[in-house]
């Protein structure tokens, strides 16, 4: 199928760009970055946008920069530039990691960050490490901007904060120190499918024992999320594979899932014990 028709508009700067699209988003006019999700949508006419407001030249918008222990991400910047040439630390290895489960590397090359954070696809690996590592999102519109935390952005089901005249104009992560360790686990049908269930494990071991945990699931329902039930059962503890089951055990208890199917409640159990495993390299 093709797109059904729409006006195409390319903005020169942020400023036109917010203006077009208070003016458009009445009309159905919707931000066009890398279309990696918006093209097939509209492909198959799913999404019927009347306007493409396409901000993939405005200047600056494809800026990835490090300072005051921030990691700030511009709407434009690529899938494939994130990773441990351009991100220091633990959080760039953390990156290079997850971006190898982002789709294709066709997808990967031209698919933006930001945009998948809009798309707000419960099953998006970006959406899961938005959510866990305690992001801020920057929202602008012509009346103004404001800073929206990252488990406050993703709201249900593919919806966000975002309000039909704002654009995701930055995302904040904090860079993780040295002593951080991380670990993440997917499962999907084949690679590059949609995952059916991921979870995300940021932690610290002290003297033994984990510290300051984030634990995130996502794919399982309609939103990626921190799992604080098991987050402080971990706590304090030392790590250990009875730990880890009595962990994923506990957050499967409170988790809604998208389908009654209690396999994909297993499948979540499961990649906490393996995130786990890997963030602490022990055994699950």
């Amino acid at each position: 199928m093709k797109p059904a028709p729409f006006h195409y508009h390319a903005p020169g700067t942020e400023g036109e760009a917010l203006a077009l699209l208070a003016e458009l988003a009445p009309e159905e006019g919707r931000i066009l970055a890398g279309g990696q999700s918006l093209i097939p949508a509209m492909a198959l006419r799913v999404a019927r946008p009347a306007h493409l407001v396409d901000i993939g030249n405005v200047p600056g918008f494809d800026r990835l920069t490090s300072e005051d222990g921030i990691l700030r991400i511009r709407p434009c910047v690529r899938h494939a530039a994130l990773g441990t040439g351009t991100v220091p630390g633990p959080l760039g290895a953390l990156l290079e990691t997850m971006r190898g489960h982002v789709a294709h590397l066709p997808i990967r090359t031209r698919g933006t960050f930001c945009g998948s954070l809009a798309n707000a696809d419960p099953a998006s690996e970006w959406c899961l490490l938005a959510a866990t590592l305690g992001s801020s999102m920057l929202l602008r519109s012509v009346r103004g901007g404001r800073e929206v935390a990252g488990e406050a952005f993703f709201q249900g089901f593919m919806t966000t904060a975002l309000a039909p005249d704002e654009m995701l104009v930055e995302v904040r992560l904090p860079l993780l120190a040295e002593t951080v360790r991380t670990g993440f686990f997917e499962f999907s049908r084949r690679a590059g499918d949609f995952a059916q269930a991921a979870a995300l494990a940021v932690l610290e071991l002290r003297h033994g024992a984990i510290v300051a945990p984030r634990l995130g699931l996502g794919a399982v329902e309609d939103r990626p999320r921190r799992l604080p039930e098991a987050e402080m059962m971990l706590e304090g503890r030392a790590p250990s594979a009875a730990l880890f089951r009595e962990a994923a055990a506990a957050a499967r208890a409170g988790l809604l899932p998208m389908d009654e199917d209690s396999y994909r409640l297993d499948l979540a159990e499961t990649a906490i014990r393996r995130a786990l495993s890997a963030a602490t390299g022990v055994p699950e």
